[in-house]
């Protein structure tokens, strides 16, 4: 499975139970980059993909432990250590800036385990700027 992430500078990913990853533009890029590929995320990660996207989208509340090799997983709020050893990659979409939070992400694709393979700036809905960076295993 592939972990996809939205992060600010600190790893921080909610406050308070508010998520960090509200942005058109980054809803959009997640699901051409899942095109013709499973995209699981949990049923309250719905409303951000749209009208329509839910035809695109599989939606579990134990959906980490349903993707198979290959699938994305759309995470906002959970920790992924658990699931180390079944990430095949991971795709973090980074904020460039610090929010406060209290949910942060639990790993760091980090040599020796991780390659980063593209890094890619953009505009998003709610952001300047938006990096987003793939990582391999």
């Amino acid at each position: 499975m592939i972990p996809i992430v939205c992060v600010d500078d600190s790893w921080g990913m909610a406050f308070g139970g508010r998520r960090q990853s509200r942005d058109r533009e980054v809803s959009t890029r997640m699901l051409a980059d899942a095109a013709g590929r499973a995209l699981w995320c949990a049923p309250s990660s719905l409303a951000l993909f749209g009208p329509g996207a839910e035809a695109r989208l599989t939606a579990a509340e134990d959906f980490l432990n349903r993707a198979g090799p290959g699938e994305f997983c759309f995470v906002e709020d959970r920790p992924l250590l658990h699931w180390l050893e079944r990430m095949e990659g991971l795709v973090l979409y980074r904020w460039n800036r610090r929010y406060p939070a209290d949910v942060y992400l639990d790993i760091r694709p980090e040599p020796p385990g991780w390659r980063l393979v593209s890094r890619e700036e953009f505009s998003g809905s709610s952001h300047p700027r938006i990096t987003k960076e793939v990582y391999q295993r």
